[in-house]
């Protein structure tokens, strides 16, 4: 199974059916139908294709497994995974209009150009050929001999087939992509072509600065309008949003500091004061009774210990003890139990999987895993030849290609602690079973040196935390500011937040699958969500949370509801409010320009200077902006004569061209041709998918399936 194990290897590869949290409803899906009307599974269409809950689940657990994978929140990524379902669904459609069909013969000619297999030299024969009969032998078998792991390969491969059939509809929309022979010429012309000015420029900052202009919601209403592709928008809402952290006070610092002192010197209450942390005759479990953080007994280098006893542990004697200090939020005192010379250990193993294991897409069960494990393990004891062939049952990705090697580790390794103990307790040569999270492990040492040296600390340590008495002054602060901002206004509700320098964010198009709120990032973001889009909830709205295991509160605000359709112009009034203002100010010079005579005039009306510049079609740079609208000017107005004030991106332009030039560039028609058709299906891409996206009809029923389920709950 080599090449199904590098797949096995990739596991956010794997769709597997997992429960959407947001849509795991604990109601029965007959009762769903008599509350709907409708297939409640069925989240959207696009084009009237269905997207199901089902495909919406395996897009989800994808980018979940990858997130994971790379260390990231699992959160908020209900939307994305939306977004993608729409993108694949909009280019199914555009495959199948362009006469392809996903046949079995389309789908494996063309599965060794997909990204899982293209790279992968494994897949591939010595000529070069893809494996394609040994892979379908191997799914085949899979599909009498697990049932669960060809149920994974089925949700794999309809992810690969939207693929396949991206890569062929823009393979062939950019084979359309050309460029004829005037158009090159006339580029050619414009790219080799210069015209020499000079300007005044009135910029936009300068000008705000000595005249001020106030953006009106009218302002923005009316830009909106002017460029509505821009501005359709999803249902969102617009927050305030007050938080109201618990934080530890004075006293209970000096809680925390008393407790590290009594446990230190003094001794546990449980030992009458006999037993304390320098005197106790068993380190680990002193710690697992009385520390805030687990024992560790793993051997760390220095600069994995805490700053404040890296420089003292080198010379430290066994049984020494440091502190207590303070790390953070957090009082520890430290002991030296043991150090040595941090072996590197190279080794191979055969792994055992059970169904439930990490990672494991094995069917049989623990027991019977230990057993293939126990009777594998005798028999490579007896010969250890055996260990060659034993491989062939390892559920370990690709373990025959690489004769089961882990490669070098240390004790600091990223690896399981089962496995790393192995290591450390048993010489080279040594071959024994270990048991981690991802089953069982035949381990063969087979080689050890000598590396740095590694220290054994017992930390105890106690977290500087809230009291309860002060998690009932942060709660009877919260509360106060509930009350004080009711039936008020935002701008009141902002004020307030402000006076009592309370942390005040504003996440102005909250989108309900968003999963997390910007600018505040807790456990309680989803349900704030839900709160917001509930279709009980009217502008003006408060209410408050409670974030689970920290005291901490929150205070919301509806300040605005947003349906799907034009956005409200409060809700961009952070990305638009410069660039209207800007052509607000262009207005009024313009205006103050009227007809003057020259541009002398005009540098002394606004108290600026004259410049001079060289400007080109293709690359509009006048002083250091690009200004596409200046060298339109410039190579449209006679020359010597006065141009109509220019409204550019960073200011007014007001030109006079003096002269034009050609500076003839290298390169034939041919050459420059082919660089701009290859320029041009470069960009084409993705603007296509967007212009796709944009004019499809699509509905998405997720908000409306929410609520009203949410609401027999």
């Amino acid at each position: 199974m080599a090449i199904l194990g590098q797949i096995r290897s990739k596991p956010w590869l794997l769709m597997g059916v997992i429960a959407l949290a947001l849509l795991a409803f604990l109601v029965n899906p007959e009762s769903i139908d008599k509350v709907f009307g409708k297939n409640p599974d069925v989240l959207g269409k696009v084009n009237g294709e269905k997207i199901t809950r089902e495909e919406f689940n395996d897009q989800l657990f994808v980018l979940q497994q990858q997130a994971d994978q790379q260390g990231q929140p699992k959160a908020g990524l209900e939307e994305q995974a939306w977004q993608l379902l729409v993108q694949s669904k909009l280019i199914k459609q555009q495959f199948e209009k362009l006469g392809f069909e996903m046949t079995e013969d389309y789908f494996w000619n063309q599965l060794q150009y997909d990204q899982m297999f293209a790279q992968q030299q494994q897949f591939f024969d010595e000529k070069g050929n893809f494996k394609t009969q040994e892979l379908k032998k191997q799914i085949e078998d899979m599909k009498a001999a697990s049932p669960e792991g060809y149920n994974q390969w089925l949700k794999t491969r309809k992810s690969i087939e939207y693929r396949l059939m991206a890569r062929q509809v823009f393979a062939n929309v950019s084979q359309g992509i050309t460029t004829g022979k005037k158009e090159a010429e006339e580029l050619m012309k414009q790219r080799d072509q210069l015209a020499d000015i000079d300007f005044v420029k009135i910029d936009y900052a300068a000008y705000l600065q000595k005249n001020n202009i106030k953006v009106t919601t009218e302002d923005l209403a009316n830009y909106i309008k002017q460029h509505p592709i821009m501005f359709k928008a999803e249902a969102s809402r617009n927050l305030g949003v007050v938080y109201f952290p618990s934080q530890p006070s004075t006293a209970d610092d000096a809680a925390a500091q008393k407790e590290i002192n009594k446990l230190f010197s003094a001794g546990t209450d449980a030992s009458g004061g006999a037993e304390n942390f320098q005197n106790t005759k068993n380190d680990s479990m002193f710690v697992m009774a009385n520390s805030d953080m687990p024992f560790s007994n793993q051997y760390v280098m220095p600069n994995q210990l805490p700053q404040t006893i890296q420089g003292q542990i080198a010379t430290a004697a066994i049984g020494q003890t440091f502190g207590p200090y303070k790390e953070q939020n957090f009082y520890v005192v430290s002991k030296l139990l043991d150090k040595k010379a941090s072996d590197s250990t190279l080794s191979k193993h055969i792994l055992i999987a059970y169904k439930g294991a990490e990672r494991s897409t094995a069917t049989r069960t623990k027991e019977q895993a230990k057993k293939i494990a126990d009777s594998l393990l005798t028999v490579i004891k007896g010969n250890p030849a055996a260990f060659a062939n034993g491989l062939k049952l390892s559920d370990e990705p690709n373990a025959v290609e690489r004769n089961g090697s882990v490669g070098w580790t240390t004790p600091q390794s990223q690896f399981a602690p089962g496995y790393l103990n192995f290591l450390a307790s048993n010489p080279k040569g040594s071959t024994g079973l270990a048991e981690t999270e991802f089953g069982y492990h035949i381990i063969n040492v087979e080689d050890k040196k000598a590396g740095t040296m590694g220290y054994k600390v017992a930390h105890l340590v106690k977290a500087v935390k809230p009291s309860d008495a002060t998690e009932a002054e942060t709660d009877k602060k919260a509360r106060k500011f509930i009350q004080q901002v009711q039936g008020k206004s935002f701008n009141d509700f902002v004020n307030i937040a402000k006076k009592g320098n309370y942390q005040f964010s504003n996440p102005k198009q909250a989108k309900r699958f968003d999963g997390q709120l910007q600018g505040l990032g807790t456990d309680k973001d989803a349900e704030i969500l839900a709160w917001a889009f509930d279709k009980k909830r009217e502008k003006g709205d408060t209410e408050f949370f409670t974030v689970d295991g920290t005291g901490d509160k929150i205070v919301v605000y509806l300040n605005g509801k947003q349906e799907k359709g034009t956005a409200d112009p409060e809700s961009v009034r952070d990305q638009i409010e410069v660039v209207v203002k800007n052509k607000l100010a262009a207005k009024q010079i313009s205006e103050k320009i009227g007809k003057a005579g020259n541009l002398d005039q005009i540098a002394k009306q606004f108290a600026t200077t004259k410049q001079s510049a060289q400007v080109n079609l293709l690359n509009p740079s006048v002083a250091g902006s690009m200004e596409p609208k200046v060298a339109g000017a410039a190579f449209g107005v006679k020359k010597g004569q006065l141009s109509k004030p220019v409204e550019g991106g960073t200011g007014v332009y007001v030109l006079i061209k003096k002269n034009e030039t050609v500076n003839k560039q290298p390169g034939d028609l041919k050459q420059f041709t082919e660089s701009i058709t290859q320029r041009n299906a470069g960009m084409f891409g993705q603007a296509w998918l967007k212009s796709l996206q944009d004019n499809a009809k699509i509905d998405d029923y997720r908000i409306e399936i929410w609520n009203k389920v949410g609401s027999q709950q």
